[in-house]
């Protein structure tokens, strides 16, 4: 237990449940849904036990219960509500908050019971759109702000990374249907962040395309050999962080690469995205795309 986070400021809980501080210290004040402890200069601290509460009651809150309602339940009937609510409706948001408690305390069970719920009535594609993007993107926020360490987010992309790893197979085991293009996915030198690189492997794969992964932090002379192996060849990369100069990378990947009309180079990932919302022009051949699904339905 002693690696596992056992209090929280009141930053935490509003970056984690998404109620700003100030609300908080109202609902204390006038409702007493949560009684924190305190430190010696009086700041609040707040439990495990806490941060469920809060999550709970952003999770009814968000259903429509007022807060004056929630406060005269007791944590049992709170609790039934939400599961009551979690199986009637949507549970996206709730998944979301779950796997947050899961990652903030390394509880390996608990994400895999709240990713086995989503399964009875979500395929993969639904649950990686929309509970582990908006997870991802909120880790970054958590990330930023020091609310996390590194190893909470190491801990929860690889239990991610374990569910992608598991649809990728079940896919690989069929033969491709489609044999028009040949997708070579890899990173550059450096770059390390390969969920979404992943993530495109799997869609690729399931529009029925050869695919051909290669992984993080790979050197661009790696790629010349397949460049000439296949009629038509498109890599891709998912660029996070790397390269820094961007424009200098397309470049010397089209000079060295993609040397012939049979070529293409599809850059996706916060890069990308900068590059459409500056307007930058690409060199021929280079395509960026917001997102994989902008870029599955340009397939």
């Amino acid at each position: 237990m002693g690696n596992i986070k056992q209090n929280f400021s009141i930053k935490d809980l509003e970056y984690l449940s998404g109620i700003k501080a100030h609300t908080i210290r109202m609902w204390e004040k006038r409702y007493g849904v949560l009684k924190p402890n305190r430190t010696d200069t009086n700041i609040r601290t707040y439990s495990v036990n806490g941060l469920q509460k809060i999550l709970n009651i952003a999770f009814l809150n968000e259903n429509g219960y007022k807060i004056s309602r929630i406060s005269s339940m007791n944590d049992e009937e709170v609790s039934k509500l939400v599961k009551r609510i979690t199986t009637s409706k949507s549970n996206v948001n709730r998944a979301v908050q779950s796997m947050k408690v899961a990652m903030m305390n390394f509880d390996q069970p608990l994400f895999l019971k709240t990713y086995d719920g989503l399964l009875t009535n979500k395929t993969f594609r639904d649950i990686y759109k929309e509970v582990f993007i908006p997870l991802l993107q909120q880790i970054g926020y958590l990330w930023q702000s020091n609310t996390i360490t590194p190893a909470h987010e190491q801990f929860i992309s690889n239990l991610i990374k374990q569910k992608l790893f598991i649809n990728i197979e079940n896919l690989q085991k069929v033969q491709p249907l489609k044999e028009d293009k040949v997708f070579v996915l890899f990173l550059p030198e450096e770059e390390i962040h390969d969920i979404g690189l992943y993530y495109t492997n799997y869609e690729l794969l399931s529009h029925g395309y050869k695919v051909i992964f290669l992984g993080q932090s790979l050197p661009m002379e790696d790629l010349s050999y397949l460049s000439k192996l296949f009629t038509e060849t498109v890599f891709i990369s998912y660029l996070t962080t790397k390269p820094e100069d961007l424009d200098e990378y397309v470049k010397k990947f089209t000079k060295h690469i993609c040397t012939d009309g049979k070529c293409e180079y599809w850059i996706l990932g916060r890069k990308a995205e900068e590059v459409l919302s500056e307007g930058k022009e690409l060199p021929h051949r280079v395509k960026a795309f917001s997102s994989i699904y902008h870029l599955t339905f340009n397939l």
